[in-house]
Formats: C-alpha cells, structure tokens, sequence
C-alpha cells in the first residue's frame, strides 16, 4: 500500500497554535493516499485497541509472512495494520522486514519513522526521514517530518528551517508546502512545534502483493 502520512504539529507563538499533520506513507502500487487526519482511533476505543476488522486481518497477513517471510507487500501491510491500530513497536519490526528486503524504500521508511517518534526514539525517527529524504529527494512527507522532529523534539530550529525550505522548493503550492510555509513562519516569529500523531486513512482492501 502506499501511505503518505502526516504527523501532526502544533506551532504556537506566546499562546498562538497552529495545527499541521505530520505525513505517513503507506504502500499500495506506490500511488500515493490523500493527506487527511483523523484525530481518534477508528472503532473507538484506547489507544493500542484493535480497529474494528483489522485485528482479523492482523491474523491473516501474520499468516502469510510465516508462510512466504521474503513477502515484502505483506509486510509492509502488516505494518501498516499495527500502525493503524497503535501498535507502535510491531509495526516498527514489521517495517523492518519489509525494508530487510527493499531497503530503499521512501514511504516504509517514512511510515517507521513516525512509530519511532511516537515511541521516543526520535534520533531513530529522524535518520529515518533523513534516509528517505536521500532515496528520495522530492518525498516532501519525510521532508516535513524530519523538519518536525528537529524544531520540536531535537531542539534544532536551524535544520528544521532547511528541510522545510526544502519542500518549498519542491512544490510551494502543495498542502505540504503551506504547512512547511506556515511552520517556517511560526520559527521566524519565535515559535515552535509540539507534534502530535494523526493517523492515516485506512488501508486499501485487497490481498497483499510482493
């Protein structure tokens, strides 16, 4: 499936917020998903809580990857249904085989980053951006992203304002660029961003492909 994702941010000035998304990248036939937020848990529910059917699919594509561990499309999906379901550390495994196979892969690495965030670890998360952001330079998600790890969990303002500037050269126009354009204006009035996660839409029904 392919997923872009965006991970949210808040940028606020004295107490002025402003809300953005950071982008996830799921895969499906590497074309891409619309960028939405949805800001609870599909089902209801806490959080870590199956999505109502995927915890069924969870156990049919776990299947799968016992039967045929090279499936590298089946292990992209499970990784997207344990990020789906707020399974941070199985959808980080889950990437990982997926990425043992392709490790060039802009969106997998993009979709692990945003779990590394959310488990804290956010060297990780930004080496991951990073590594996308190099396989590919016009993946504006990874871009974004890095840009929200450095400015608000590394405290690097500076290099957050060079991934951001980075998506404006990409595409200006683009909702990414006018968040990546409202966040750098956010860093030149003193601000900075608190991210939160936003989850991503759902994945495509269908049997996973290699």
């Amino acid at each position: 499936m392919d997923r872009n994702t965006v991970l949210g941010f808040v940028v606020g000035v004295v107490v002025a917020l402003l809300i953005g998304y950071l982008v996830v990248s799921k895969m499906n036939d590497s074309s891409p998903a619309p960028i939405a937020p949805v800001t609870a848990p599909q089902g209801g529910g806490m959080p870590g809580a199956p999505v109502a059917g995927l915890d069924q699919q969870i156990e049919a594509t776990k299947r799968i990857v016992e039967q045929d561990p090279k499936n590298r499309g089946a292990w992209v999906a499970l990784g997207n249904d344990y990020f789906d379901t707020h399974q941070r550390q199985k959808a980080v495994d889950a990437y990982q085989k997926a990425l043992e196979l392709e490790p060039n892969d802009a969106n997998v690495l993009t979709d692990q980053g945003v779990m590394y965030r959310e488990l804290g670890s956010f060297d990780k998360a930004a080496a991951n951006f990073e590594k996308a952001s190099k396989v590919d330079p016009r993946h504006m998600q990874s871009l974004f992203n890095l840009g929200v790890v450095l400015a608000d969990d590394l405290k690097q303002p500076e290099k957050a304002r060079l991934a951001w500037k980075k998506i404006l050269e990409i595409d200006p126009a683009s909702p990414i660029g006018t968040q990546a354009s409202q966040a750098l204006q956010r860093l030149d009035q003193g601000g900075g961003p608190a991210a939160r996660p936003v989850a991503p839409f759902p994945p495509p029904a269908g049997p996973a492909k290699k």
